[in-house]
């Protein structure tokens, strides 16, 4: 959250008040074994779908469990409005 408020606020962007993500992980199978994966649903109610979706993109690239993970962790993005 704190990475897409953080784009949030450098675009002059307001978030819903009711703004919310809900992480959910569990383990796929990978190449000779499993991995871990994440699927995030991120509740952005009023914003406008394309808006939000970038503002998704955005916060994903500058998130430090993002940046932590990227190339580990199979990581799903759902826009839950």
């Amino acid at each position: 959250m704190g990475g897409t408020r953080f784009v949030a606020d450098n675009a002059g962007i307001a978030l819903p008040d009711d703004f919310s993500v809900t992480g959910n992980a569990g383990i796929g199978p990978t190449d000779g074994g499993f991995a871990i994966e994440v699927e995030l649903l991120i509740s952005l109610l009023g914003m406008e779908k394309d808006q939000a979706g970038q503002l998704i993109e955005q916060s994903h690239h500058v998130c430090p469990y993002s940046n932590a993970t990227r190339g580990n962790i199979d990581v799903c993005l759902t826009l839950a409005n």
